[in-house]
């Protein structure tokens, strides 16, 4: 296990002082300009995430638990509500990039002004009120993987294709090796989750499901393996992939992973690099992951298979973030890591899901349409933040997050 890991903070003030000390090291090193653009709809500004992280705690923590805190700025509500309906109106999503005003410094203050006031209500908070400090510590994690994979996009679009900073340490070479197949349980098994430590809404109630034979692999599939499967004319062929897929890939003019070039190489976090043919494929769209599947003789693992056998595995372990810089998926083969594992299975309440209610309940059962389950950790999650139940979703054409491809097949 990571040392830093062992000695991550335990207690609550801790985790949220070491949780925003974190999203401001890694604003550290962009200029105003960086902070403001938005490279598409799905990717907002970094300067946008600062702010809206902070709104979070204003809104849902500090307005309804501390009686006399006032706003930083009343206008600010509009400006960085997410999709809250309940939390009142607020800027559409694809106009976010041109907030050229508050200034990226104006950000910072705010979180400052913020922070004081977390670090001041937190002695005398209630239950109820700590229990939402930790879903915004939570809500903060998954914002800080957001950061990382929004700013790659904004400086992908840069034709001077910046580096947000150094590459990390290279590994040892992996040479290569073929995968092998792990069996899972069948049988009926429990996911989800019933435990009192925190969990999102959607990762709940635990209830059994009947798994049917079936292996997983070792590892992840590789930059080399996609090349063969370029090679072999994958996004050519209409047969290996599903009708909206294909109609993608033709709308698209899809051709590759998304940031790879021509000449073998891929735009990183630290500019662009030769492609590691060792190192796991990312940025693939579940399409994408499916037709691959498809092509090689496999499918994707479902949601359940892919829980059951993650449970063995170290949620803290592999390649995650630990801190601001650089980051990319490494070679090597554990469960939680370098990239997040496509499912097959489409994003729906767990039996028995019960959305929350008021403008919290809006934090995932409303998007439970239209969506894929990714499992697992990328190297941009916050280690720690993950656990074998963790569901996150995205629409089966999204590939600008850290996603990879674990096969499966039946037994």
């Amino acid at each position: 296990m990571n040392r830093q890991a062992t000695l991550a903070p335990v207690s609550l003030g801790e985790r949220l002082r070491a949780t925003r000390d974190l999203t401001m090291a890694l604003a550290e090193p962009l200029s105003d300009a960086d902070a403001t653009v938005q490279p598409m709809p799905d990717a907002s500004p970094a300067k946008w995430h600062l702010a809206h992280t902070s709104w979070f705690f204003e809104t849902f923590l500090l307005r309804e638990f501390v009686p006399d805190y006032r706003l930083f700025d009343e206008r600010w509500p509009f400006l960085f509500n997410s999709y809250y309906e309940g939390a009142g109106e607020r800027l559409a999503r694809d106009r976010r990039g041109m907030l050229s005003r508050p200034s990226l410094d104006e950000a910072r203050a705010y979180r400052a002004h913020v922070d004081q006031a977390l670090a001041a209500a937190l002695p005398d908070l209630d239950d109820d009120a700590r229990d939402l400090i930790e879903l915004g510590i939570n809500h903060e994690q998954q914002h800080q993987e957001l950061f990382l994979t929004d700013i790659l996009a904004t400086f992908a679009a840069n034709p001077l294709e910046p580096a947000y900073a150094a590459a990390p340490p290279t590994r040892t070479a992996d040479p290569g090796r073929d995968v092998a197949w792990v069996e899972g349980r069948s049988g009926v098994v429990e996911i989800g989750t019933s435990e009192e430590s925190f969990a999102f809404d959607c990762e709940r109630p635990r209830h059994q499901v009947l798994l049917q034979p079936h292996a997983i692999a070792d590892r992840f599939v590789t930059n080399g393996e996609w090349q063969q499967f370029i090679a072999d004319g994958g996004y050519r062929t209409p047969g290996h992939w599903l009708s909206d897929g294909w109609a993608w890939v033709g709308r698209e003019g899809i051709t590759a992973p998304l940031y790879w070039g021509e000449d073998g190489t891929s735009f990183t976090l630290a500019g662009r690099q030769p492609l590691d043919p060792n190192a796991p494929v990312t940025h693939v769209s579940h399409y994408e992951a499916d037709a691959f599947a498809r092509w090689v003789g496999a499918r994707l693992p479902t949601e359940a298979e892919w829980e059951d056998m993650a449970a063995g595995h170290d949620p803290r372990g592999g390649n995650q973030l630990d801190h601001a810089g650089a980051v990319m998926p490494r070679p090597g083969g554990d469960f939680f890591g370098d990239v997040w594992c496509w499912t097959g299975s489409a994003f729906l309440p767990h039996p028995g899901f019960r959305q929350p209610e008021g403008p919290v309940g809006e934090y995932n059962g409303k998007f439970m349409s239209g969506q894929m389950v990714v499992k697992g950790a990328s190297c941009a999650t916050p280690r720690g933040s993950s656990r074998p139940s963790v569901r996150s979703f995205f629409p089966p054409h999204a590939r600008w997050q850290f996603t990879g491809v674990r096969l499966a097949r039946d037994c």
